[in-house]
Protein backbone atom coordinates (compact mmCIF):
# COMPACT_ATOMS: atom_id res chain seq x y z
CA UNK A 1 0.00 0.00 0.00
CA UNK A 2 1.54 3.62 -1.09
CA UNK A 3 1.72 6.24 1.78
CA UNK A 4 -1.11 8.54 -0.75
CA UNK A 5 -3.62 5.18 -0.05
CA UNK A 6 -3.02 4.87 3.32
CA UNK A 7 -3.41 9.02 4.17
CA UNK A 8 -6.19 8.53 1.84
CA UNK A 9 -8.38 5.92 3.34
CA UNK A 10 -8.11 3.92 0.22
CA UNK A 11 -8.47 0.17 0.71
CA UNK A 12 -4.98 -2.01 -1.02
CA UNK A 13 -6.83 -4.90 -2.66
CA UNK A 14 -5.99 -8.54 -2.88
CA UNK A 15 -6.39 -11.50 -4.12
CA UNK A 16 -7.17 -13.68 -0.49
CA UNK A 17 -7.61 -12.29 3.21
CA UNK A 18 -6.47 -14.47 6.08
CA UNK A 19 -7.83 -13.31 9.47
CA UNK A 20 -5.20 -14.87 11.62
CA UNK A 21 -1.86 -15.78 11.87
CA UNK A 22 -1.77 -19.31 13.65
CA UNK A 23 -1.53 -23.10 12.46
CA UNK A 24 -4.78 -22.84 10.76
CA UNK A 25 -3.99 -19.41 8.79
CA UNK A 26 -0.26 -20.00 8.17
CA UNK A 27 -0.46 -23.41 6.65
CA UNK A 28 -3.83 -22.28 4.62
CA UNK A 29 -2.10 -19.01 2.76
CA UNK A 30 1.18 -21.92 2.24
CA UNK A 31 -1.16 -24.07 0.76
CA UNK A 32 -2.41 -21.34 -1.95
CA UNK A 33 0.93 -20.30 -2.64
CA UNK A 34 2.02 -23.43 -3.71
CA UNK A 35 -0.88 -24.09 -5.56
CA UNK A 36 -1.07 -20.89 -7.21
CA UNK A 37 1.76 -18.70 -6.97
CA UNK A 38 0.08 -15.58 -8.72
CA UNK A 39 -2.19 -15.52 -5.76
CA UNK A 40 -2.03 -12.30 -3.72
CA UNK A 41 -2.28 -13.69 -0.16
CA UNK A 42 -2.30 -11.49 3.14
CA UNK A 43 -2.30 -12.89 6.57
CA UNK A 44 -3.78 -10.33 9.11
CA UNK A 45 -2.31 -11.31 12.85
CA UNK A 46 -3.16 -9.77 15.95
CA UNK A 47 0.20 -10.54 17.08
CA UNK A 48 2.93 -7.90 17.04
CA UNK A 49 5.72 -10.27 16.14
CA UNK A 50 6.22 -13.08 14.90
CA UNK A 51 5.32 -16.55 17.23
CA UNK A 52 8.11 -16.89 19.75
CA UNK A 53 9.96 -19.69 19.60
CA UNK A 54 7.96 -21.77 22.25
CA UNK A 55 4.05 -21.23 23.03
CA UNK A 56 1.26 -23.34 24.90
CA UNK A 57 -1.85 -23.93 22.93
CA UNK A 58 -3.74 -27.14 22.05
CA UNK A 59 -2.59 -28.60 19.32
CA UNK A 60 1.13 -30.23 20.03
CA UNK A 61 0.23 -33.92 19.36
CA UNK A 62 -0.46 -34.56 15.25
CA UNK A 63 -1.79 -38.18 14.51
CA UNK A 64 -1.48 -39.73 11.01
CA UNK A 65 -4.10 -37.34 8.92
CA UNK A 66 -2.54 -33.86 10.20
CA UNK A 67 1.55 -35.23 10.08
CA UNK A 68 0.54 -35.96 6.24
CA UNK A 69 -1.30 -32.28 6.13
CA UNK A 70 1.98 -30.70 7.45
CA UNK A 71 5.21 -33.28 6.00
CA UNK A 72 3.28 -34.60 2.69
CA UNK A 73 1.09 -32.17 1.55
CA UNK A 74 3.29 -28.71 2.41
CA UNK A 75 6.37 -30.51 2.19
CA UNK A 76 7.19 -29.39 5.79
CA UNK A 77 8.67 -33.33 6.70
CA UNK A 78 12.12 -32.29 7.03
CA UNK A 79 11.13 -29.29 9.82
CA UNK A 80 9.16 -32.16 11.98
CA UNK A 81 12.01 -34.90 11.88
CA UNK A 82 14.65 -32.08 12.70
CA UNK A 83 13.21 -29.90 15.25
CA UNK A 84 9.73 -31.36 16.49
CA UNK A 85 9.39 -35.20 18.26
CA UNK A 86 8.42 -38.31 16.71
CA UNK A 87 5.24 -39.40 18.45
CA UNK A 88 5.71 -42.85 20.00
CA UNK A 89 1.28 -43.28 19.23
CA UNK A 90 -1.38 -42.95 21.37
CA UNK A 91 -1.24 -44.71 25.35
CA UNK A 92 -3.59 -45.25 27.62
CA UNK A 93 -3.41 -46.08 31.44
CA UNK A 94 -5.85 -47.40 34.04
CA UNK A 95 -5.35 -47.57 37.34
CA UNK A 96 -2.05 -48.15 39.34
CA UNK A 97 -3.35 -46.51 42.27
CA UNK A 98 -0.16 -47.26 44.00
CA UNK A 99 2.03 -45.50 41.73
CA UNK A 100 3.67 -48.25 39.93
CA UNK A 101 2.30 -48.11 36.35
CA UNK A 102 3.46 -52.34 35.93
CA UNK A 103 0.04 -52.57 37.92
CA UNK A 104 -1.96 -50.43 35.29
CA UNK A 105 -4.33 -51.92 32.39
CA UNK A 106 -2.25 -50.08 29.12
CA UNK A 107 -3.48 -49.53 25.84
CA UNK A 108 -0.99 -48.64 23.36
CA UNK A 109 1.65 -50.34 20.49
CA UNK A 110 4.80 -52.10 21.32
CA UNK A 111 6.75 -50.74 18.43
CA UNK A 112 5.93 -47.90 16.49
CA UNK A 113 3.72 -48.21 13.47
CA UNK A 114 5.19 -46.68 10.21
CA UNK A 115 3.08 -44.00 9.60
CA UNK A 116 4.79 -41.18 10.72
CA UNK A 117 3.32 -39.02 13.46
CA UNK A 118 4.90 -35.49 16.19
CA UNK A 119 5.08 -34.03 19.03
CA UNK A 120 5.09 -30.61 18.39
CA UNK A 121 5.84 -27.33 19.82
CA UNK A 122 3.87 -24.93 18.14
CA UNK A 123 5.63 -22.11 19.04
CA UNK A 124 8.85 -23.51 16.70
CA UNK A 125 6.38 -24.38 14.04
CA UNK A 126 4.36 -21.28 13.66
CA UNK A 127 7.43 -19.77 13.64
CA UNK A 128 8.44 -21.79 10.79
CA UNK A 129 5.41 -21.91 8.63
CA UNK A 130 5.34 -18.19 9.24
CA UNK A 131 9.00 -17.73 7.49
CA UNK A 132 8.02 -20.55 4.82
CA UNK A 133 4.58 -18.37 3.62
CA UNK A 134 7.11 -15.23 3.67
CA UNK A 135 9.34 -16.86 1.09
CA UNK A 136 6.89 -17.75 -1.07
CA UNK A 137 5.33 -14.22 -1.23
CA UNK A 138 2.53 -14.13 1.45
CA UNK A 139 2.46 -11.03 3.33
CA UNK A 140 1.49 -11.05 6.83
CA UNK A 141 0.52 -7.83 8.94
CA UNK A 142 1.48 -8.44 12.18
CA UNK A 143 -0.43 -6.57 15.69
CA UNK A 144 -3.78 -5.81 13.46
CA UNK A 145 -6.81 -5.66 15.37
CA UNK A 146 -9.57 -6.15 12.92
CA UNK A 147 -12.51 -3.82 12.87
CA UNK A 148 -15.79 -3.56 10.27
CA UNK A 149 -16.22 -6.73 7.95
CA UNK A 150 -18.38 -5.90 4.91
CA UNK A 151 -19.05 -8.65 2.57
CA UNK A 152 -20.23 -8.32 -1.35
CA UNK A 153 -20.48 -9.51 -4.75
CA UNK A 154 -17.48 -8.03 -5.70
CA UNK A 155 -14.70 -7.74 -3.11
CA UNK A 156 -15.33 -8.26 0.60
CA UNK A 157 -14.10 -5.25 2.36
CA UNK A 158 -12.02 -5.32 6.03
CA UNK A 159 -11.21 -2.63 8.14
CA UNK A 160 -8.10 -2.57 10.45
CA UNK A 161 -6.09 -0.69 12.47
CA UNK A 162 -2.65 -0.96 13.03
CA UNK A 163 -1.56 1.25 16.03
CA UNK A 164 -3.38 4.41 15.46
CA UNK A 165 -3.94 3.89 11.69
CA UNK A 166 -7.02 3.33 10.34
CA UNK A 167 -6.77 0.98 7.22
CA UNK A 168 -8.54 -1.32 4.92
CA UNK A 169 -8.25 -4.24 2.61
CA UNK A 170 -10.28 -5.33 -0.09
CA UNK A 171 -10.11 -9.07 -0.54
CA UNK A 172 -11.60 -11.12 -3.62
CA UNK A 173 -12.17 -13.81 -0.47
CA UNK A 174 -12.00 -13.15 2.94
CA UNK A 175 -11.03 -16.15 5.02
CA UNK A 176 -11.64 -16.09 8.82
CA UNK A 177 -8.82 -18.89 10.62
CA UNK A 178 -8.97 -16.57 14.01
CA UNK A 179 -9.41 -18.93 16.52
CA UNK A 180 -12.55 -18.80 18.78
CA UNK A 181 -12.09 -14.61 18.07
CA UNK A 182 -14.04 -15.55 14.99
CA UNK A 183 -15.03 -11.85 13.82
CA UNK A 184 -16.59 -13.36 10.82
CA UNK A 185 -18.56 -15.92 12.61
CA UNK A 186 -19.48 -13.60 15.12
CA UNK A 187 -20.36 -11.08 12.02
CA UNK A 188 -22.46 -13.83 10.71
CA UNK A 189 -23.96 -15.03 13.63
CA UNK A 190 -22.83 -18.74 12.69
CA UNK A 191 -22.07 -20.31 15.81
CA UNK A 192 -24.30 -23.55 17.28
CA UNK A 193 -24.30 -26.15 19.81
CA UNK A 194 -22.70 -29.34 19.21
CA UNK A 195 -24.33 -31.55 22.37
CA UNK A 196 -21.24 -31.86 23.58
CA UNK A 197 -19.97 -30.59 27.13
CA UNK A 198 -16.56 -30.19 28.39
CA UNK A 199 -13.76 -28.36 29.80
CA UNK A 200 -10.07 -28.43 29.75
CA UNK A 201 -6.90 -26.97 32.03
CA UNK A 202 -3.53 -27.00 30.67
CA UNK A 203 -0.18 -26.13 31.55
CA UNK A 204 3.47 -27.05 31.01
CA UNK A 205 6.17 -27.54 33.05
CA UNK A 206 9.95 -27.06 32.64
CA UNK A 207 11.15 -30.75 33.04
CA UNK A 208 10.23 -33.84 30.77
CA UNK A 209 7.95 -36.05 33.02
CA UNK A 210 9.13 -39.73 32.13
CA UNK A 211 6.55 -42.67 32.50
CA UNK A 212 9.15 -44.99 31.69
CA UNK A 213 10.41 -44.00 35.33
CA UNK A 214 7.01 -45.14 36.91
CA UNK A 215 8.28 -48.65 37.26
CA UNK A 216 11.16 -50.77 37.56
CA UNK A 217 9.64 -53.56 36.32
CA UNK A 218 11.62 -55.84 33.96
CA UNK A 219 8.91 -57.30 32.08
CA UNK A 220 6.89 -53.93 31.87
CA UNK A 221 10.17 -52.41 30.63
CA UNK A 222 10.82 -54.85 28.29
CA UNK A 223 7.24 -54.76 26.71
CA UNK A 224 8.34 -51.93 24.23
CA UNK A 225 11.96 -52.88 23.88
CA UNK A 226 13.98 -49.81 23.02
CA UNK A 227 10.85 -47.44 22.59
CA UNK A 228 10.33 -44.95 24.83
CA UNK A 229 6.58 -44.79 26.47
CA UNK A 230 7.51 -40.98 27.12
CA UNK A 231 7.19 -40.40 23.46
CA UNK A 232 3.60 -41.12 23.08
CA UNK A 233 0.80 -38.94 23.79
CA UNK A 234 0.23 -40.46 27.47
CA UNK A 235 -3.50 -40.50 28.88
CA UNK A 236 -4.07 -41.29 32.53
CA UNK A 237 -7.50 -42.38 32.15
CA UNK A 238 -10.43 -42.17 35.07
CA UNK A 239 -14.58 -41.98 34.73
CA UNK A 240 -15.13 -38.57 33.49
CA UNK A 241 -12.02 -37.28 32.53
CA UNK A 242 -8.44 -37.91 31.05
CA UNK A 243 -4.95 -36.57 31.87
CA UNK A 244 -2.32 -36.08 28.83
CA UNK A 245 1.38 -36.14 29.09
CA UNK A 246 2.86 -34.57 26.00
CA UNK A 247 6.82 -34.19 25.95
CA UNK A 248 7.94 -31.16 23.85
CA UNK A 249 11.27 -30.88 21.53
CA UNK A 250 12.46 -27.79 23.83
CA UNK A 251 12.40 -30.68 26.94
CA UNK A 252 9.23 -28.93 28.95
CA UNK A 253 6.20 -31.26 29.02
CA UNK A 254 2.12 -29.97 27.85
CA UNK A 255 0.16 -31.18 30.67
CA UNK A 256 -3.56 -31.31 30.19
CA UNK A 257 -6.65 -31.99 32.23
CA UNK A 258 -9.78 -32.99 29.83
CA UNK A 259 -12.75 -33.50 31.84
CA UNK A 260 -17.11 -34.16 31.72
CA UNK A 261 -18.10 -30.95 33.99
CA UNK A 262 -20.75 -33.14 35.21
CA UNK A 263 -18.79 -35.45 36.85
CA UNK A 264 -15.73 -32.83 37.85
CA UNK A 265 -16.96 -29.42 38.70
CA UNK A 266 -14.40 -26.87 36.68
CA UNK A 267 -14.42 -24.85 39.86
CA UNK A 268 -12.16 -28.23 41.24
CA UNK A 269 -9.67 -27.11 38.49
CA UNK A 270 -9.96 -23.63 38.43
CA UNK A 271 -6.11 -22.47 39.65
CA UNK A 272 -2.77 -24.91 39.68
CA UNK A 273 -2.74 -25.37 43.56
CA UNK A 274 -6.87 -26.79 42.61
CA UNK A 275 -5.17 -28.93 39.88
CA UNK A 276 -2.34 -30.26 42.11
CA UNK A 277 -5.11 -30.95 45.48
CA UNK A 278 -7.41 -32.93 42.49
CA UNK A 279 -4.60 -34.91 40.91
CA UNK A 280 -3.47 -35.70 44.73
CA UNK A 281 -7.07 -37.33 44.43
CA UNK A 282 -6.94 -39.01 40.83
CA UNK A 283 -3.66 -39.45 39.93
CA UNK A 284 -1.02 -39.50 43.04
CA UNK A 285 1.49 -40.47 41.12
CA UNK A 286 1.76 -37.33 38.29
CA UNK A 287 1.25 -35.12 41.19
CA UNK A 288 4.21 -35.81 42.93
CA UNK A 289 6.13 -35.67 40.06
CA UNK A 290 4.04 -32.11 39.06
CA UNK A 291 5.26 -30.67 42.85
CA UNK A 292 9.36 -31.41 41.57
CA UNK A 293 8.51 -29.36 38.29
CA UNK A 294 8.72 -25.51 37.55
CA UNK A 295 5.40 -24.04 36.35
CA UNK A 296 5.83 -22.05 33.02
CA UNK A 297 1.89 -21.37 32.25
CA UNK A 298 -1.39 -22.08 33.16
CA UNK A 299 -4.46 -22.35 31.23
CA UNK A 300 -8.44 -22.94 31.73
CA UNK A 301 -11.44 -23.31 29.11
CA UNK A 302 -14.86 -24.18 29.84
CA UNK A 303 -17.09 -25.66 26.37
CA UNK A 304 -14.20 -25.81 24.37
CA UNK A 305 -16.43 -27.96 22.00
CA UNK A 306 -18.65 -26.03 18.99
CA UNK A 307 -20.16 -26.25 16.13
CA UNK A 308 -20.97 -24.07 13.02
CA UNK A 309 -23.70 -23.09 10.84
CA UNK A 310 -21.94 -23.10 7.94
CA UNK A 311 -18.12 -22.93 6.69
CA UNK A 312 -17.65 -22.40 3.04
CA UNK A 313 -20.03 -19.91 0.61
CA UNK A 314 -20.28 -19.40 -3.12
CA UNK A 315 -19.55 -15.81 -2.11
CA UNK A 316 -16.19 -16.37 -1.59
CA UNK A 317 -15.98 -15.76 2.21
CA UNK A 318 -15.36 -18.93 4.50
CA UNK A 319 -14.25 -20.28 8.03
CA UNK A 320 -11.51 -22.77 8.85
CA UNK A 321 -9.39 -24.49 11.79
CA UNK A 322 -11.41 -23.91 15.05
CA UNK A 323 -13.06 -20.41 13.86
CA UNK A 324 -15.70 -23.01 12.29
CA UNK A 325 -15.57 -26.21 14.39
CA UNK A 326 -13.45 -27.72 17.12
CA UNK A 327 -14.03 -31.38 18.61
CA UNK A 328 -12.24 -32.77 21.63
CA UNK A 329 -8.39 -32.72 22.54
CA UNK A 330 -8.89 -36.57 22.73
CA UNK A 331 -7.49 -38.17 19.82
CA UNK A 332 -5.46 -34.83 18.60
CA UNK A 333 -8.49 -33.92 15.61
CA UNK A 334 -7.73 -30.48 15.29
CA UNK A 335 -4.87 -30.39 12.75
CA UNK A 336 -7.09 -33.06 11.02
CA UNK A 337 -9.87 -30.74 10.12
CA UNK A 338 -7.40 -28.10 9.35
CA UNK A 339 -5.75 -29.98 6.53
CA UNK A 340 -9.75 -31.18 5.53
CA UNK A 341 -11.10 -27.21 5.50
CA UNK A 342 -7.63 -25.54 3.82
CA UNK A 343 -7.60 -28.32 1.30
CA UNK A 344 -11.16 -28.09 0.19
CA UNK A 345 -10.48 -24.34 0.34
CA UNK A 346 -7.19 -23.98 -1.54
CA UNK A 347 -9.12 -25.84 -4.45
CA UNK A 348 -12.13 -23.82 -4.27
CA UNK A 349 -9.89 -20.67 -4.77
CA UNK A 350 -7.59 -22.38 -7.48
CA UNK A 351 -10.56 -22.82 -9.69
CA UNK A 352 -12.48 -19.90 -8.99
CA UNK A 353 -9.22 -17.97 -10.20
CA UNK A 354 -9.34 -20.53 -13.14
CA UNK A 355 -12.61 -18.83 -14.24
CA UNK A 356 -14.48 -22.22 -13.41
CA UNK A 357 -17.42 -22.46 -11.62
CA UNK A 358 -17.01 -23.53 -7.94
CA UNK A 359 -20.56 -23.11 -6.62
CA UNK A 360 -21.38 -26.93 -6.91
CA UNK A 361 -17.75 -27.96 -5.25
CA UNK A 362 -18.47 -25.01 -2.29
CA UNK A 363 -22.02 -26.59 -1.56
CA UNK A 364 -20.20 -30.70 -1.88
CA UNK A 365 -17.30 -30.00 -0.04
CA UNK A 366 -19.35 -28.05 2.86
CA UNK A 367 -21.65 -31.49 2.92
CA UNK A 368 -18.84 -33.48 3.17
CA UNK A 369 -16.79 -31.48 5.68
CA UNK A 370 -19.79 -31.30 7.91
CA UNK A 371 -20.42 -35.13 7.56
CA UNK A 372 -16.97 -35.79 8.48
CA UNK A 373 -17.47 -33.36 11.48
CA UNK A 374 -20.66 -35.11 12.92
CA UNK A 375 -19.58 -38.91 12.23
CA UNK A 376 -16.36 -38.16 14.56
CA UNK A 377 -18.32 -35.99 16.77
CA UNK A 378 -20.00 -38.96 18.05
CA UNK A 379 -16.87 -40.51 19.14
CA UNK A 380 -16.79 -38.16 22.07
CA UNK A 381 -20.71 -37.32 23.07
CA UNK A 382 -21.74 -39.40 26.11
CA UNK A 383 -18.31 -40.90 26.05
CA UNK A 384 -16.11 -39.64 29.39
CA UNK A 385 -18.20 -41.40 31.66
CA UNK A 386 -16.39 -44.42 30.11
CA UNK A 387 -13.28 -43.48 30.31
CA UNK A 388 -12.31 -45.23 33.66
CA UNK A 389 -13.42 -49.00 32.28
CA UNK A 390 -10.49 -50.50 30.24
CA UNK A 391 -12.37 -52.96 29.02
CA UNK A 392 -14.74 -50.44 26.83
CA UNK A 393 -11.76 -47.95 25.98
CA UNK A 394 -9.56 -51.16 24.40
CA UNK A 395 -12.20 -51.72 22.17
CA UNK A 396 -13.05 -48.68 21.46
CA UNK A 397 -9.68 -47.63 20.97
CA UNK A 398 -9.59 -50.54 18.42
CA UNK A 399 -12.81 -49.74 16.22
CA UNK A 400 -11.79 -45.98 16.48
CA UNK A 401 -8.03 -46.22 15.12
CA UNK A 402 -9.18 -49.18 12.61
CA UNK A 403 -12.14 -46.78 11.56
CA UNK A 404 -9.97 -43.80 11.26
CA UNK A 405 -6.80 -45.35 9.83
CA UNK A 406 -9.04 -47.51 7.08
CA UNK A 407 -11.57 -44.81 5.80
CA UNK A 408 -11.18 -40.91 6.34
CA UNK A 409 -7.10 -41.32 6.28
CA UNK A 410 -7.18 -43.16 3.65
CA UNK A 411 -9.20 -40.90 1.59
CA UNK A 412 -7.15 -38.17 2.81
CA UNK A 413 -4.22 -39.46 2.10
CA UNK A 414 -4.80 -40.74 -1.64
CA UNK A 415 -5.85 -37.06 -2.39
CA UNK A 416 -9.76 -38.55 -2.37
CA UNK A 417 -11.18 -35.06 -0.55
CA UNK A 418 -11.23 -32.90 -3.56
CA UNK A 419 -11.74 -35.52 -6.43
CA UNK A 420 -15.37 -35.75 -6.42
CA UNK A 421 -15.28 -38.81 -8.64
CA UNK A 422 -13.61 -40.49 -5.88
CA UNK A 423 -15.72 -39.88 -3.54
CA UNK A 424 -18.64 -40.27 -5.56
CA UNK A 425 -17.31 -43.84 -6.07
CA UNK A 426 -16.60 -44.93 -2.75
CA UNK A 427 -19.83 -43.62 -1.71
CA UNK A 428 -22.29 -46.31 -0.34
CA UNK A 429 -19.24 -47.88 1.07
CA UNK A 430 -18.67 -45.09 3.26
CA UNK A 431 -21.91 -44.73 4.43
CA UNK A 432 -21.86 -48.26 5.52
CA UNK A 433 -18.74 -47.90 7.54
CA UNK A 434 -20.49 -44.82 9.26
CA UNK A 435 -23.55 -46.55 9.85
CA UNK A 436 -21.54 -49.02 11.65
CA UNK A 437 -20.02 -46.67 13.75
CA UNK A 438 -22.71 -45.00 14.56
CA UNK A 439 -24.03 -48.19 15.80
CA UNK A 440 -21.16 -49.21 18.02
CA UNK A 441 -20.60 -45.14 19.29
CA UNK A 442 -24.32 -45.94 20.64
CA UNK A 443 -23.21 -48.94 22.32
CA UNK A 444 -19.77 -47.64 23.76
CA UNK A 445 -22.03 -44.37 25.30
CA UNK A 446 -24.68 -47.19 26.50
CA UNK A 447 -21.77 -48.86 28.55
CA UNK A 448 -19.82 -45.52 29.60
CA UNK A 449 -23.29 -44.69 31.51
CA UNK A 450 -22.37 -47.49 33.89
CA UNK A 451 -18.85 -45.39 34.88
CA UNK A 452 -17.35 -48.61 35.83
CA UNK A 453 -13.67 -48.53 36.86
CA UNK A 454 -12.52 -52.20 36.56
CA UNK A 455 -9.43 -53.79 38.82
CA UNK A 456 -6.07 -52.99 37.29
CA UNK A 457 -4.25 -56.37 36.38
CA UNK A 458 -1.43 -54.88 34.18
CA UNK A 459 -2.86 -55.98 30.93
CA UNK A 460 -1.55 -55.17 28.00
CA UNK A 461 -3.50 -54.49 24.79
CA UNK A 462 -0.67 -54.46 22.00
CA UNK A 463 -1.73 -52.83 18.89
CA UNK A 464 1.47 -53.45 17.47
CA UNK A 465 0.38 -57.10 17.81
CA UNK A 466 -2.83 -57.02 16.02
CA UNK A 467 -2.09 -57.65 12.08
CA UNK A 468 -5.69 -55.56 10.96
CA UNK A 469 -4.24 -52.39 12.79
CA UNK A 470 -0.43 -52.67 11.97
CA UNK A 471 -1.97 -53.09 7.98
CA UNK A 472 -4.18 -50.40 8.42
CA UNK A 473 -1.81 -47.92 9.27
CA UNK A 474 0.94 -49.16 7.08
CA UNK A 475 -1.50 -48.96 3.97
CA UNK A 476 -1.32 -45.24 4.28
CA UNK A 477 2.40 -45.19 3.38
CA UNK A 478 1.47 -46.83 -0.22
CA UNK A 479 -0.72 -44.28 -2.24
CA UNK A 480 -3.33 -45.77 -4.90
CA UNK A 481 -4.30 -43.86 -7.10
CA UNK A 482 -7.77 -44.06 -9.30
CA UNK A 483 -10.01 -47.25 -9.59
CA UNK A 484 -7.19 -48.76 -7.02
CA UNK A 485 -8.44 -46.50 -4.51
CA UNK A 486 -12.20 -47.59 -4.82
CA UNK A 487 -10.98 -51.10 -4.52
CA UNK A 488 -8.92 -50.33 -1.61
CA UNK A 489 -11.65 -48.66 0.38
CA UNK A 490 -13.77 -51.51 -0.65
CA UNK A 491 -11.40 -54.03 0.98
CA UNK A 492 -11.21 -51.77 4.20
CA UNK A 493 -15.09 -51.46 4.47
CA UNK A 494 -15.82 -55.52 4.42
CA UNK A 495 -13.09 -55.89 6.89
CA UNK A 496 -14.35 -52.57 9.06
CA UNK A 497 -17.93 -54.12 8.87
CA UNK A 498 -16.32 -58.03 10.60
CA UNK A 499 -14.82 -56.07 13.53
CA UNK A 500 -17.39 -54.26 14.18
CA UNK A 501 -19.88 -57.00 14.39
CA UNK A 502 -16.45 -58.76 16.96
CA UNK A 503 -16.20 -55.22 19.02
CA UNK A 504 -19.99 -56.01 19.50
CA UNK A 505 -19.91 -59.77 20.79
CA UNK A 506 -16.87 -58.67 22.59
CA UNK A 507 -18.65 -55.56 24.31
CA UNK A 508 -22.41 -56.92 25.10
CA UNK A 509 -20.61 -60.69 26.08
CA UNK A 510 -22.81 -62.98 23.51
CA UNK A 511 -19.43 -63.37 21.12
CA UNK A 512 -19.73 -66.85 19.31
CA UNK A 513 -16.82 -68.78 17.47
CA UNK A 514 -19.27 -67.96 14.40
CA UNK A 515 -18.98 -64.23 14.96
CA UNK A 516 -14.59 -64.78 14.19
CA UNK A 517 -14.12 -63.06 10.71
CA UNK A 518 -11.53 -63.52 8.24
CA UNK A 519 -8.75 -61.21 10.54
CA UNK A 520 -8.77 -64.34 12.82
CA UNK A 521 -4.87 -63.51 14.18
CA UNK A 522 -6.63 -60.20 15.08
CA UNK A 523 -9.40 -61.39 16.82
CA UNK A 524 -7.29 -64.11 18.77
CA UNK A 525 -5.34 -61.78 20.10
CA UNK A 526 -8.34 -59.03 21.06
CA UNK A 527 -9.72 -62.18 22.55
CA UNK A 528 -7.39 -63.21 24.51
CA UNK A 529 -6.18 -59.61 26.04
CA UNK A 530 -9.86 -58.97 26.78
CA UNK A 531 -10.81 -62.23 28.49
Amino acid sequence: MTNAQQNSGAAEKADVAIIGGGLAGLTLALQLRQRRDDLHVVVLERRREAPPQSIHTVGESTVEIGAHYLGGVLGQAEHLREKHLSKFGLRLFFGASDGDLANADEVGASFPLETPTYQVDRGTLEAHLADEARRLGVEIRNGVRIGDVCLNGTRHRVGWRDGNEERALEPRWLIDTASRASPLKRHLNLAADNDHDGSAVWFRVAEKIRVDEWSSDADWLARTGNHKRWLSTNHLMGPGYWVWLIPLSTGATSVGIVADPALHAPAELRSYDHVLRWLDKHQPRLAGELRNCDLLDFHQLGRYSHGCKQVFSDDRWALSGESGVFLDPYYSPGTDFIAFSNSMLTDLVARERDGADMRLHSRLYQQMYFSFYRDTLQLYQGQYPGFGDSHLMALKTVWDFAYYWGILACLFFNGAMTDLDAMADVRNDVLLTQKNNRNLQRLFRERAAKRLTLPESGRFIDLAAMPLMVRLNAQLCTPVEGAELGTRIRENVAVLDDLARVVESLLVGNSTDAAVPSEAAMVADLRQRLA
